[in-house]
């Protein structure tokens, strides 16, 4: 397996540069027809001694139907399971969430469609401007990692300071736009129900800020023809407060329960929702982040995922956050320390991604 073999003479920034410097991304390696992938994506012997095949799918994380939420009569039960499943298991699936299916198809299209486009009409999209505006590229943190993961994305920000519309491509422009709405209306649905799990009031998250960040991440993973060495996207806790993703029917996508990765079945017409690493602090450690990974991709067919992060306000550095007031006694102190947006900006792009660590370094 010569991918996995070591030489001294290998320079592992000078191959990441000129990969970087080609702009065809993962997708166009694996166009070309390659059928062993370059050594800087092959994972840790640790973490390939986990990549075993999935003999079975399992659809491990909750489901949980929307649909009645606004029933005085059904609405205290899915309260009470958004808040078991936000505290055992971090990850959910929701239904009947009043997202058309045409809509979440056309948003999966419009995507698919983007990264397979001719390479030189997305080269011109490939740049590495991580904190604002349009970015295209192979991996967010391909410099940073300690191995890369099979994937390309376009990634757009929504708010505060929105990308300028022109800048986003034309293949996926208005789905994007348009995902923006949907998911944001489902993103503040599922945060009214976690607060009310808290025992605050229903719109404690998103009036004190902590949805007004929001961004986009449409995520192309092609075949891979080793997807035994490496992943498709490596194991991480999202940092922000909460995540909705959208994806496809191909399988990938895994969460960490029990000390087991357990794979995620796609089920039609749902989104998935995770807690992020924010919002477990925020929450006092009521809610949980957990980790959570791709599998390279070994069909044929490519997997499309299309993410939306909230987060807090981020656009004053001193402004500071921490478990809400109303979560902190004297029978149950404060688990976390409060952190500024600078703390927090600083902890996730000095770093690739990573599982955690701002929660670790607030532990009281």
């Amino acid at each position: 397996m010569a991918a996995v073999s070591s030489s001294a003479e290998y320079n592992r920034m000078k191959e990441l540069k000129e990969f970087d410097e080609t702009k065809m991304g993962v997708k166009g390696l694996a166009d070309s027809g390659i059928t062993t992938i370059p050594k800087f994506f092959v994972q840790m012997p640790e973490v390939r001694s986990t990549l075993k095949p999935c003999s079975e799918v399992h659809a491990g994380i909750p489901l949980i139907d929307l649909s009645r939420m606004n029933s005085p009569d059904h609405r205290p039960r899915i309260v009470d399971e958004l808040r078991e499943a936000a505290k055992d298991w971090g990850f959910f699936q929701v239904i009947n969430h009043g997202v058309p299916v045409s809509v979440l198809n056309k948003t999966v299209e419009s995507i698919k469609s983007f990264h397979e486009q001719p390479q030189e009409l997305k080269a011109k999209h490939y740049v590495r401007t991580e904190q604002s505006g349009v970015m295209y590229a192979s991996n967010n943190d391909l410099f940073r990692s300690k191995a890369a993961s099979w994937h390309d994305f376009v990634h757009v920000w929504m708010s505060p300071e929105p990308a300028d519309a022109d800048q986003i491509p034309d293949a996926c422009r208005s789905e994007m736009v348009a995902w923006d709405k949907e998911a944001t209306m489902v993103a503040e649905t599922v945060a009214e129900l976690l607060s009310e799990g808290l025992g605050v009031a229903a719109g404690k998250l998103k009036d004190a800020g902590l949805l007004a960040t929001k961004a986009i991440a449409g995520v192309y993973y092609p075949f891979c023809p080793q997807p035994d060495i490496t992943l498709g996207l490596n194991h991480h806790t999202d940092p922000g407060v909460l995540t909705v993703l959208l994806e496809n029917q191909v399988v990938g996508l895994q969460v960490k329960h029990g000390g087991e990765w357990v794979d995620v079945k796609p089920v039609p017409g749902s989104l998935i929702i995770n807690i992020a690493d924010a919002l477990q602090i925020i929450s006092n450690g009521e809610y949980i982040s957990v980790e959570h990974r791709v599998r390279a991709n070994s069909s044929n067919e490519p997997r499309i995922s299309i993410v939306e992060f909230f987060s807090m306000d981020t656009r004053v550095e001193s402004r500071r956050y921490g478990p809400l007031s109303e979560l902190v006694t004297p029978e149950s102190p404060a688990r976390y320390r409060n952190f500024t947006v600078k703390e927090f900006h600083d902890n996730f792009y000095s770093k690739g991604l990573d599982s955690k660590s701002l929660v670790e370094k607030l532990m009281v």
